[in-house]
């Protein structure tokens, strides 16, 4: 809840149920549906670990298909999170609700998703300090030509109406909409997601993701 002397942040994660064939589905054929499902619970549990730990304000998981998945209740339990439904068509629905309704009680609301395995706690906070010291709105670039985090302090549908989702233009039609809102938009470090089989590689690079990948390849093992 706000408080009159303390800007707050709520820290949201869009999380997919990690179910076999309904997540990492384009890391085949590297990995079969089992194993990218395990890579897909091991990165959600990886990111709302880092949010928890950025320390910014109140973590809300928001769940898909269904906030009732049994994944779910492990990240409540694990982290002591609280889940939402995720609400909406489209990704831009989605992540204007989940906005929008953090921002009902809290000053201003960053929102990732799980893809991004580099994301650090400092990534998280330096958002947030963004948007305390007057930043409208934060976007984090993708090398892909997408956004890995987004940050408000107001919610505005427009802002997500019309983006082409998962191409090399969505980050510049984000930042479009956004200042032509005369928004004041601060950029977040860019950083990779993992979406094609060529991503383990990187995984598997990383002393400190590398773990990420045991026992769903040869070679990889605890210690990396």
């Amino acid at each position: 809840m706000n408080t009159p002397d303390r800007f707050s942040v709520a820290g949201i994660v869009f999380v997919k149920a990690p179910d076999p064939g309904a997540v990492k589905t384009r890391l085949s054929p590297r990995l079969d549906a089992g194993r990218a499902a395990v890579l897909a619970a091991r990165m959600a549990l990886r990111t709302v670990g880092t949010v928890v730990e950025a320390g910014i304000g109140n973590v809300i998981v928001h769940g898909a298909p269904a906030a009732t998945h049994p994944f779910f209740s492990l990240l409540r339990q694990r982290h002591g999170v609280r889940v939402e439904p995720q609400v909406g068509d489209d990704l831009g629905e989605r992540m204007h609700h989940a906005l929008a309704s953090a921002l009902t009680d809290h000053d201003a609301a960053v929102l990732v998703g799980t893809d991004i395995p580099a994301m650090r706690a400092g990534d998280l906070a330096q958002a947030a300090m963004h948007l305390e010291h007057g930043a409208d709105a934060v976007l984090g670039p993708a090398e892909d030509g997408g956004f890995w985090l987004v940050g408000l302090r107001r919610a505005d549908p427009a802002v997500f109406s019309g983006i082409s989702w998962g191409t090399a233009q969505t980050l510049e039609q984000a930042l479009e909409r956004m200042r032509a809102r005369a928004m004041r938009v601060e950029l977040a470090p860019t950083r990779w997601d993992v979406d094609r089989p060529e991503d383990l590689d990187r995984i598997a690079a990383d002393p400190s993701l590398c773990n990420l990948l045991e026992g769903l390849e040869k070679g990889t093992s605890r210690g990396c």
